[in-house]
């Protein structure tokens, strides 16, 4: 079967959208050409995962249920089941590629990477409120619009290193009511942690002009500073527009 002569039922109602009929639609084309745009580098899909990491501070963890466990009261049949729970998370130096977490011992997330889970970071790009306007339906589709997937596991940072890099100061400048639960607090036990970044898959939108695809860990963690502030998404205002 041809797709070019047969289309499947539910992609009939988007034909007429098209001008010319869409040549990638699953997959990424073998040429830079397309009917859109050239597609991103792997690295330049780096730096914009990096940027709507360095933009936001709200995502969503995943870990799996272990087969057994004593520290809470729970269903007997979740071994093995994710779960994912949103929480908060700030991109702080010196190492702004690995998410730090204020970890709360209650929580299920950590008590799933007590037993020995790992941990998945999820976050999609929102577009500014004040963005631009668009004639095209698909520019600030959540269809077309980036989002990625950290895959990792958590490490405790030791307390020398909360006081030499101001952990508890970058955090708290990002979400201020967090406060009441930082380590030492009466409410629950809790512990300044990092995500330590293993594995990174993007998909930076629809694939006829958007990369989609493991990133390698040390292109993501390669990304600088400057490349970070510099990137601009769409929606963002033009870079000769702000000051750095």
């Amino acid at each position: 079967m041809q797709l070019t002569t047969i289309l499947p039922l539910f992609l009939v109602p988007f034909a007429s959208t098209f001008s010319t009929a869409p040549q990638h639609v699953f997959s990424n084309p073998e040429s830079t050409s397309s009917l859109f745009s050239r597609i991103p580098t792997v690295h330049e899909s780096a730096v914009q995962a990096r940027r709507i990491l360095h933009l936001s501070s709200i995502a969503t963890l995943s870990t799996v249920f272990p087969s057994t466990s004593s520290l809470e009261n729970r269903p007997s049949d979740l071994s093995g089941a994710p779960i994912g729970l949103m929480d908060y998370y700030a991109s702080c130096d010196p190492l702004p590629h690995d998410p730090i977490i204020l970890a709360i011992g209650i929580a299920t997330s950590f008590k799933n990477t007590a037993a020995g889970s790992n941990m998945t970071l999820s976050l999609r790009y929102h577009p500014p409120a004040d963005r631009p306007p668009s004639d095209d339906i698909y520019t600030y589709s959540p269809a077309n619009l980036p989002r990625f997937s950290l895959v990792g596991h958590i490490e405790t940072i030791p307390d020398v290193d909360v006081v030499a890099h101001n952990v508890s100061g970058c955090f708290l400048g990002q979400h201020p009511d967090a406060e009441a639960w930082t380590p030492g607090n009466r409410i629950h036990r809790s512990y300044w942690a990092r995500l330590v970044v293993e594995e990174v898959y993007w998909i930076g939108g629809f694939g006829d002009r958007a990369y989609i695809g493991w990133i390698p860990v040390e292109k993501w963690r390669g990304v600088t500073e400057k490349e970070v502030q510099e990137c601009r998404l769409v929606g963002e205002e033009p870079l000769d527009k702000v000051e750095l």
